[in-house]
């Protein structure tokens, strides 16, 4: 695969950006007991901490991917990389928990545009026979991101204290900011571009839905909590209806209605990000809290899972180029069901080489998985989709993300309340990470149906990348 001078920055610049934003997940992990300690947080409050940068990306990432396709990638893509540093910055200054929260609202809007537009510029950017190749690298680097976190998330919390992870986390936005603006050098900026048509109300209701639905799903079984969530449900519901309607929607709803590959895979995105996102979470403190490790020791035990994916990716990418997507994926799902079912039996007492199994299995599973689900989104849409079709599977990632973290912060309040995890509650919080990895295994067994109900590619590509040339979408 030869690439010119553009090709090697942005893959280049786009790659950190998908190590930089898991990075930032896997080691603020690691800092959470750290920062419960500092500011006294329970273990609800703690939690928010990590949804709020979550819900701020899923809120903003649909609309920004229409954005995109109107305005170009490039512009958002270098926005979300210099409001993701602003965000990152200020909340390693943090003097709160409220404030840290604050800063991570601001992390995820960031997070949100590169999110929208990473996957879109490689796309757009590569033919159709080196795709599944690049995204390949792309998912390698996300799980390297996820590797690195907690191996130095942990030296750096154990050292310099958790604002470092923060500020470490600079270095690599930093590095992707000049790599794409050298990319882009010599090219000329697109003509500006109108936002005429642009579906303000319907970002409103989808961003109001969700804010709903995540507030609401995390204070159950509270009365309140539960009208949120309906009342969440139904702006979401509305939010689908008003998008059929639109000349220009937010969201292309045909896209679900007609394109059965990017309904299932979608799908089958947001099932096993909801079941699995929130096991890292749960283990750091399980390791840290149960096993007495420090951040340190969690983060060389919990590293497992991100390397065995970083190692799996770029040949599931590459296979998935000649392989049915759905057959790699699928089977990376049931994989993945495996490892839950495994950790779903821990205890105050089980050994550290069953944690460590049950890890391989997960990232098996999911390496297997990312690369040819991806894949098959990508190549089921026209060029002129390339930023939404990113968006939506970005989001399906952050929804995913939110409701694995939302029920996990459910749970926890029913059978603990809202409690530090101190050692009288121990055996209350492996009751909750034992029902709640159970549950996980239930819903990721079900997205095993859900993968393998998409079609399988025939002439797709031919189709849908007949216009492509090494220069089509460049400025986007």
């Amino acid at each position: 695969m030869k690439l010119d001078r553009q090709q090697k920055f942005i893959l280049l610049a786009s790659t950190l950006a998908s190590f930089l934003t898991p990075f930032m997940g896997s080691a603020t992990n690691l800092a959470l007991p750290a920062v419960a300690r500092a500011f006294e947080l329970s273990a609800v409050t703690l939690g928010w901490t990590v949804t709020a940068y979550l819900l701020t990306t899923a809120i903003f990432l649909v609309p920004v991917g229409r954005l995109a396709d109107m305005v170009g990638r490039r512009q958002i893509f270098v926005a979300g990389i210099s409001v993701f540093l602003a965000g990152t910055l200020f909340s390693g200054l943090a003097f709160s928990g409220g404030s840290l929260i604050v800063f991570r609202l601001i992390q995820g809007a960031g997070g949100a545009m590169i999110f929208a537009t990473s996957i879109a510029l490689l796309t757009s950017h590569f033919p159709p026979e080196n795709r599944g190749r690049v995204l390949g690298i792309n998912t390698a680097a996300t799980y390297t991101g996820l590797s690195l976190g907690p191996v130095l998330g942990g030296l750096l919390v154990h050292y310099f204290g958790w604002r470092s992870v923060f500020f470490f986390s600079l270095v690599p936005g930093l590095l992707a900011l000049s790599l794409v603006t050298r990319a882009y050098r010599h090219v000329p900026s697109p003509q500006e571009k109108s936002l005429a048509g642009f579906d303000v109300k319907g970002s409103a209701i989808y961003g109001l839905g969700l804010v709903c639905f995540m507030l609401g799903f995390s204070r159950w079984p509270a009365a309140y909590g539960f009208g949120l969530a309906a009342a969440g449900i139904a702006l979401l519901v509305l939010f689908l209806f008003f998008e059929g309607r639109q000349p220009q929607p937010v969201l292309d709803t045909a896209l679900f209605k007609k394109n059965r590959t990017f309904a299932f895979s979608n799908l089958a995105a947001l099932i096993n990000y909801s079941s699995t996102f929130a096991v890292s979470y749960l283990l750091s403190l399980y390791l840290q809290y149960i096993h007495g490790f420090s951040p340190r020791t969690a983060g060389l035990v919990l590293v497992a899972q991100p390397a065995v994916q970083a190692l799996c990716s770029p040949a599931a990418g590459r296979a998935s180029d000649r392989v049915e997507p759905r057959i790699l994926a699928s089977a990376g799902m049931g994989l993945t069901v495996v490892g839950l079912v495994a950790l779903s039996f821990l205890n105050l007492e089980t050994p550290l080489l069953w944690v460590v199994l049950g890890l391989v299995f997960l990232g098996t599973g999911f390496g297997l998985f990312s690369s040819p689900n991806t894949n098959a989104i990508m190549g089921s849409v026209e060029p002129k989709n390339y930023g939404v079709a990113s968006a939506t599977l970005a989001t399906m990632r952050m929804v995913g993300q939110m409701f694995s973290l939302g029920l996990t912060m459910m749970i926890i309040s029913v059978v603990m309340g809202n409690v530090r995890i101190v050692p009288e509650n121990y055996p209350l919080f492996v009751k909750s990470l034992r029902l709640t990895l159970t549950v996980f295994a239930g819903l990721n067994f079900l997205g095993i149906f859900a993968s393998l109900a998409r079609k399988n590619r025939k002439n797709q590509d031919t189709l849908h990348f007949s216009d492509f040339s090494p220069d089509s979408g460049r400025d986007h």
